[in-house]
């Protein structure tokens, strides 16, 4: 059988980058000339992509493993290769030994390993050979950066996509695996970074997210001494280095034809500069949506988990965000039940919420990753039913929040990029990224519309179709 002949199935789960990382080894095998199939039985390769962040989903990644024991039995030439979180920066001899059947172990954003094993490009087949172009000390990635295949045919999928342009995280909360799993932080040249989006416009994506670990420390990896200082809030920091910014990357990208919507995620307190929210302000295209995670709303629980800022400092940060940008939508992310967290720490954090009202929080109660400085030094002393119930009153106050926010909504004609059909209806977001429901006899898919909202729930949102703004196949703004 010929490559030309061969199919390949992807199977990803967790954040946004694992989709980014899975978008592009996807193009790295069509552009050997292997055909993308969505029926993972009938594929002659099949690539696992984990996420490590939560015990739900690693435990999710194994289990698919352990389901495709039975296919890679049925086929001599069948390649499994595993890729992502659960591999890191360098594979371990125990997770080779934990899935002896997987025959090439990827490390995040990477493709490489696959591609030279199926080409035979002078790498051996040895699981361990393979793996030997990753780095062995994790700090010399500072310079390293996954290594691209060019693409020679399409693999785009829809009308939104996502771009890295920070890989790895040195931020080191002492919650988080990402360091230990993607390396040091290590920014994207601004060249490569705009030659990738505009391959994804041709493509037929009209919306782009950028996206890091903390993308709003795109560049700072290239600056001096003089660098952004954790105890300063962003806008009142000077800029010490002529390195690129988040800022400067997205009026680089504003202009490329055919391109209508650029988003970015995740942002940090930190690190989120006037300059970055003037470019939203002032570029057309940059939707007025931003994700700046608090995590927590106790003083001495933000210390703990190492965030570098204060319940005061962030609640500062949402007014100022909300002055400069009076529309925008402001997504936040909480960890309940972090080491020590007591009943009246816990309250910090729901005052905050209820105060802040902000657009949205995604909800997640602590879990140890193994490694972090939380498992390694602090204990998980908050018990799970605890846990659960203040999960819960979150979940109950953020339900009346984004009810409250989305009614306002009633009565407006909002702009929308339409994604897909769903259950029905289109589905598609405003600029502020609410999910809106249109239903219509027209095909909508890839299209700007304007609807008028009509019913509002609190996490999305139905709306009627008033007119179609750009079709799929037009070019500019």
């Amino acid at each position: 059988m010929t490559a030309e002949s061969k199919r390949f199935h992807v199977w990803t789960v967790g954040c946004q980058m694992n989709t980014a990382d899975s978008l592009h080894v996807s193009d790295a095998l069509a552009g050997i000339g292997y055909t993308a199939t969505p029926d993972m039985q009938e594929a002659d390769v099949v690539v696992v992509n984990t996420c490590v962040v939560r015990q739900s989903a690693e435990d999710k990644a194994a289990g698919k493993l352990g389901a495709l024991k039975g296919w890679k039995r049925g086929g001599s030439n069948r390649t499994l290769a595993l890729m992502g979180c659960m591999v890191g920066v360098k594979p371990s001899a125990a997770l080779r030994k934990r899935f002896p059947h997987v025959d090439v172990f990827m490390p995040p954003s990477e493709s490489v390993p696959l591609v030279n094993h199926l080409t035979q490009t002078g790498i051996s087949r040895d699981a361990s050979a393979l793996d030997a172009h990753v780095t062995e000390d994790r700090h010399q990635l500072q310079d390293a950066l996954p290594a691209q295949v060019p693409v020679t045919r399409p693999a785009q999928e829809g009308v939104t996509a996502y771009v890295p342009v920070v890989y790895g995280c040195s931020h080191a909360c002492t919650f988080c695996i990402i360091p230990f799993r993607r390396g040091i932080e290590r920014s994207r040249p601004l060249e490569d970074i705009r030659q990738e989006i505009e391959n994804r416009v041709r493509q037929g994506a009209r919306e782009i997210t950028l996206l890091g670990q903390i993308v709003d420390r795109y560049g700072y990896d290239w600056r001096g001494p003089l660098g952004h200082s954790d105890s300063v809030p962003a806008h009142e920091t000077p800029i010490a280095s002529a390195a690129p910014d988040l800022a400067d990357l997205l009026h680089a990208i504003h202009d490329i034809d055919g391109l209508w919507r650029i988003r970015f995620l995740t942002s940090h307190p930190n690190y989120l500069s006037d300059r970055i929210l003037h470019a939203v302000r002032d570029l057309p295209k940059v939707c007025e949506h931003i994700e700046v995670p608090v995590q927590a709303g106790n003083d001495e629980v933000l210390a703990h988990m190492r965030r570098g800022y204060t319940n005061q400092e962030y609640r500062a940060l949402v007014r100022h965000i909300r002055a400069e940008l009076p529309e925008c939508s402001i997504n936040t992310d909480i960890i309940v039940g972090f080491c020590g967290e007591t009943d009246e720490q816990f309250e910090d954090t729901f005052s905050l919420l209820a105060d802040l009202k902000l657009d949205k929080a995604h909800l997640a109660r602590y879990s140890p990753r193994p490694g972090t400085v939380s498992a390694r030094r602090m204990s998980d002393d908050v018990p799970d039913a605890v846990k659960r119930a203040r999960h819960r009153r979150l979940e109950a106050l953020m339900h009346d929040v984004c009810l409250e926010h989305n009614q306002r909504a009633l009565g407006t004609v909002e702009e929308l990029l339409i994604e897909k059909l769903h259950k029905g209806k289109w589905m598609g977001r405003t600029r502020r990224n609410k999910l809106v429901f249109v239903e219509s006899e027209l095909d909508l898919a890839g299209r700007m519309v304007m609807a008028q909202i009509n019913w509002a729930g609190p996490w999305s949102m139905q709306g009627r179709l008033v007119r179609v703004l750009a079709e799929p196949a037009d070019i500019g703004a």
